[in-house]
């Protein structure tokens, strides 16, 4: 096991690994910026070491900065959390050279997973289903047009090393899909540093399903069931829930064979997410895998009982599942909402600013992973979440209704935050019946933007 990890991460999650690792007796290290020099996850981790300028390139993305300080404070082992470098593979094979433990998957799965082409090609072969569409990049608007009149509108053009949204676009006619070809080739290059893009059928009001695994590096993977992420605005996800009020056991069955399958093609081994579109009819198809701890991670303990961090942690330690798929059991229901820094009653503005007032909901069935505190500084450099509020109950009717009293006991003054929207949201009857697909924040909230 690990004597001392330093966390290449910041706010809500650089606090729930250091919480993770204090119950496993494993010293921690914080990185911070400029920016978080105050943060909680400085003050609560055994070691802090300051790695650049308030913007992510100069810190959390600084490699050979946080590289330097793994050296300097003696770890045996890095976690990344979500985003910034968690699915870098060349920060894993730096690691890797320097005798450091990354904890995550290969280097090989990342990189193979992070290509949605080549992901899609694999999956193909292992017999899982994809969405139709190009199977490999798609180079000028004739290629683009072919694959459109051979699939049908509605299409997306999509970034084939994209995630977050970025790099996407819906098309419904010829015209609209060229512009888009265009603009999506640029912002995939901007952001990704690789401008290739794919083209596949835009599937009608689906519902987004993952599948949570948990794979060893002796080759044991199981997983711990499906995740329902449908609430979405502009392909981020605002609500995420387990189980799913559209996956009964059957399905549920079928579905994460094919995830364990998947995860076992990519010769995977950590904390993954295999994520599907779930069609009105039953029918499903793989969509990405995510090579990293999720966001909504909370949702699949809470139902599980199963610790994910320490799981991750273990892994990457050598040790071998201590589960078997029988013994993996959903017991009650789970709902996580994300807290962000964002006025929804202004097109979704950021909202960084001074945290004057403080006052987090309690009581039976109420989770908050956050790193805020009062007189917190939210800092405009970073992404926007402030905090995770997860409740549960015995039914989804019970989880719901604790979650209206936890947003009404929420308070978080004066910076504008999401929390008006998820009350709207948990007030909707037709949330209440689980009537949601994709576009249910446009459609049913008429929250739409232009582009």
């Amino acid at each position: 096991m690990f004597s001392k990890i330093l966390i290449a991460n910041r706010g809500e999650i650089a606090v729930r690994v250091i919480r993770t690792c204090k119950e496993m007796n494993i010293r921690t290290v914080a990185v911070y910026s400029e920016a978080d020099r105050n943060s909680l996850h400085v003050r609560l981790a055994d070691e802090a070491i300051c790695v650049g300028g308030a913007r992510a390139e100069q810190s959390y993305l600084n490699i050979p900065a946080i590289i330097s300080a793994a050296e300097i404070a003696d770890v045996d082992g890095i976690h990344p959390g979500y985003g910034f470098l968690s699915q870098n593979a060349h920060f894993v094979e730096i690691c890797e050279s320097c005798n450091i433990t990354f904890i995550g998957p290969p280097a090989s799965a990342i990189r193979l997973m992070g290509d949605k082409i080549a992901a899609k090609d694999l999956m193909r072969k292992a017999g899982i289903p994809i969405v139709p569409g190009s199977m490999a990049a798609v180079r000028n608007k004739e290629d683009a047009l072919k694959t459109a009149r051979r699939i049908g509108y509605p299409v997306i053009v999509k970034a084939a090393a994209g995630g977050g949204g970025r790099g996407m676009r819906v098309c419904h006619n010829d015209v609209r899909l060229i512009s888009a070809l265009m603009t999506c080739q640029a912002e995939a290059k901007a952001s990704f540093g690789n401008g290739d893009v794919f083209v596949e059928k835009c599937l009608e009001q689906p519902r987004h399903i993952e599948f949570q695994i948990l794979a060893d590096r002796a080759g044991h993977t199981i997983h711990l069931g499906e995740r329902d992420c449908t609430i979405q605005r502009r392909h981020q996800k605002l609500i995420e829930e387990s189980p799913s009020p559209a996956v009964d056991a059957k399905l549920r069955r079928k579905i994460g064979e094919l995830a364990v399958r998947a995860a076992k093609a990519a010769d995977y081994a950590s904390v993954g997410t295999i994520e599907f579109l779930l069609n009105k009819d039953g029918t499903f198809y793989f969509i990405e895998m995510n090579t990293r701890i999720q966001v909504e991670h909370p949702v699949t303990e809470m139902v599980t009982g199963i610790d994910l961090i320490k799981e991750q942690i273990r892994v990457a330690a050598g040790e071998t599942l201590g589960l078997k798929q029988d013994d993996v059991a959903l017991d009650g229901w789970a709902i996580e909402c994300r807290i962000n820094a964002e006025d929804p009653s202004n097109g979704f503005a950021p909202s960084p600013g001074r945290i004057t007032e403080y006052q987090p909901p309690g009581g039976r069935g109420v989770r908050v992973d956050t790193h805020v505190f009062a007189g917190y500084d939210v800092p405009p450099f970073y992404d926007s979440l402030l905090a995770k509020l997860i409740t549960t109950g015995r039914t989804r009717e019970d989880a719901i209704r604790v979650m209206q009293r936890a947003l009404d006991e929420f308070l978080l003054e004066p910076i504008r935050t999401t929390i008006p929207l998820h009350k709207q949201i948990f007030s909707d009857p037709t949330f209440w019946r689980g009537q949601i697909s994709t576009d249910y924040i446009d459609r049913q909230l008429q929250l739409g933007e232009s582009e």
